[in-house]
């Protein structure tokens, strides 16, 4: 299996918060740069399937939903005598 060809980037992060994530990173014995990268394959996969659904989601509305029946007529639904 081939490897995909990686880019190194330059973040700036608070010193505590580096020291906290070396050490979060140590005790999965993985490095900062790949927990970085493991979290950002994480939101961006969430990502996309948040826009799947949204798009399913958008599809459902463009079509009525048949709840059988008839439609009702102008008059009968501004009809007011009923609620009376």
């Amino acid at each position: 299996m081939q490897m995909a060809a990686k880019h190194n980037i330059t973040v700036a992060i608070d010193p505590v918060l580096l020291k906290k994530a070396r050490a979060f990173a140590a005790r999965r014995g993985i490095s900062v740069s790949a927990l970085l990268a493991a979290q950002l394959r994480e939101l961006v996969a969430d990502d996309a399937r948040y826009t799947a659904a949204r798009r399913r989601a958008t599809a459902l509305f463009r079509t009525p939903l048949e709840l059988g029946g008839k439609p009702l007529s102008r008059e009968a639904a501004h009809d007011r005598r009923r609620l009376r």
